[in-house]
């Protein structure tokens, strides 16, 4: 579990297919790092297989994970958005992110905002109803809120704080982000619509869910 508040910035060294995944070797400024722990790359949380005291280590990134992210685009010299996993007690600074990437987004337009950027994002059309205004998303393993929604395309505003932070003041139109929506509105869809599937029609009349003048037994 992440907060959506990056601690540093890593440099990709190397990367080497493996099987139908991606090893990825990076270095940054960790020289603490557990062997099994995990970090969040640019919002994707991958498992610490190798490491050493110089800041040094490799992950792999599987199939699935190279689908739904941008991971398989970044080359040797990229940076990468970092953050270790949330600690018991740790400040809650930005909002409950898991490191699973739902989808890719588009960035649509870069506007300066004077004192702060804004950055409108074209996320996939089934994203569309997760997004709240005031709400949380997270771009690239950034926590950040939800400014205006249109359907399925939502914008952000950037502090001058998370500009130099951060590589989202460098994103351009036609730029890929990865795009993690908040869990707890998944949650509460699951819950919601979990008590009424594989409901018959009658049964759910019985439950005052459908009038009883309004649907025809099958």
């Amino acid at each position: 579990m992440f907060t959506g508040l990056v601690e540093t910035s890593g440099t990709l060294r190397a990367t080497r297919a493996v099987g139908t995944g991606r090893e990825l070797q990076l270095v940054a400024t960790f020289t603490d790092l557990v062997l099994g722990e995990s970090i969040a790359h640019d919002g994707v949380c991958l498992t610490v297989e190798r490491s050493d005291d110089r800041g040094n280590y490799t992950v792999t990134a599987g199939e699935e994970t190279l689908r739904r992210t941008t991971l398989g685009d970044k080359r040797a010299g990229d940076t990468l958005h970092l953050e270790r996993a949330l600690r018991v007690g740790d400040r809650l600074g930005g909002h409950l992110v898991q490191g699973h990437v739902d989808a890719v987004g588009e960035v649509l337009r870069v506007g300066d905002g004077r004192d702060w950027l804004r950055i409108d994002i074209a996320a996939p059309p089934h994203l569309g109803r997760y997004l709240v205004e005031k709400g949380s998303i997270t771009v690239d393993g950034v926590s950040l809120t939800v400014n205006e929604v249109d359907g399925s395309v939502f914008s952000v505003g950037i502090i001058p704080h998370t500009m130099k932070l951060t590589h989202l003041a460098h994103l351009r139109s036609g730029s890929r982000v990865n795009l993690e929506v908040d869990v707890i509105a998944r949650y509460v869809e699951r819950q919601l619509a979990g008590p009424l599937t594989g409901l018959s029609v009658e049964r759910l009349g019985e439950l005052g869910f459908v009038k009883e003048d309004k649907w025809t037994s099958r």
